[in-house]
């Protein structure tokens, strides 16, 4: 079994987090006991014995069959407490508020988790709302402006991004390893990244990292409708972020210096 920390993993654990994460990836697709255990390559007993115990606990839900499975409600409360307990994301909210209402665009914070980025908070626009929210949903990080923003904090050969052709969200995504190198060069010279329909057709995306730790694993970004981003806006959308930017870092002192949990 791997090892951390010279730690042994235990099975039985690894198993019931890789269910609970597989079954929150399918999002409103529920599965069924078999494609589980092919899928966990976990005896089909055993599968199902685990999905009893989970589903009695509340953290995987099943249809009235009993057949179909899906994440449950002791995850979105566990999702919930993850955020009003984060420190971090308490303080930044209210600035999200603020640059929403200068720009009159929508707002988000995330965090890098391994080759993605994690939405943690969301500001919509009154113009361009969404019927589902970001927060808790993860995007591949070489594909927008967050996760571009905080890969370009990290050295070329500590990036976080998969080996081989990188997957594509849009024909705008990089897609090539080259290209994307190309364009974290840029990101920190000019200190911002930009996203130009590489995660949704129509949308541009402008990213700022929030260096309250180091290497930077926060960001927060502004998106716009292309069809509404002009020039003059769009250095308005730069000029707000960047200063909503310095105010959020001006709150967060580094966790060494604030006495916080350094959370890792």
């Amino acid at each position: 079994m791997p090892e951390s920390s010279g730690v042994r993993e235990v099975k039985s654990a690894a198993r019931t987090v890789a269910l609970l994460e597989l079954l929150a990836t399918r999002g409103d697709r529920p599965a069924r006991l078999d494609e589980l255990a092919e899928e966990l390559d976990v005896p089909r007993s055993s599968m199902y014995q685990l999905l009893q115990t989970l589903v009695d606990r509340g953290w995987v839900r099943s249809d009235t069959t009993g057949s179909l499975y899906g994440i449950g409600i002791r995850a979105l409360l566990t999702g919930t407490s993850y955020l009003d307990s984060d420190p971090h994301v308490r303080v930044v909210r209210p600035y999200l508020d603020e640059a929403s209402d200068a720009l009159g665009e929508t707002i988000h914070l995330a965090r890098l988790d391994g080759p993605d980025v994690v939405y943690l908070a969301t500001r919509e626009s009154h113009e361009y709302l969404r019927t589902i929210s970001r927060v808790g949903r993860r995007i591949p990080a070489h594909a927008g402006a967050l996760g571009k923003a905080l890969l370009a904090e990290r050295p070329d050969d500590e990036l976080t991004v998969p080996e081989g052709a990188l997957t594509a969200l849009t024909e705008n995504t990089h897609t090539e390893r080259a290209a994307l190198l190309a364009d974290l060069a840029v990101v920190r010279k000019r200190g911002y990244s930009v996203d130009r329909e590489e995660t949704v057709t129509g949308i541009a995306g402008f990213g700022f990292a929030l260096r309250y730790d180091s290497p930077a694993t926060d960001a927060i970004s502004c998106s716009v409708p292309v069809a509404r981003l002009s020039d003059a806006h769009e250095a308005r959308v730069v000029a707000v972020m960047r200063e909503t930017r310095t105010k959020i870092e001006s709150a967060l002192p580094p966790a060494s210096a604030s006495g916080t949990p350094d959370w890792r």
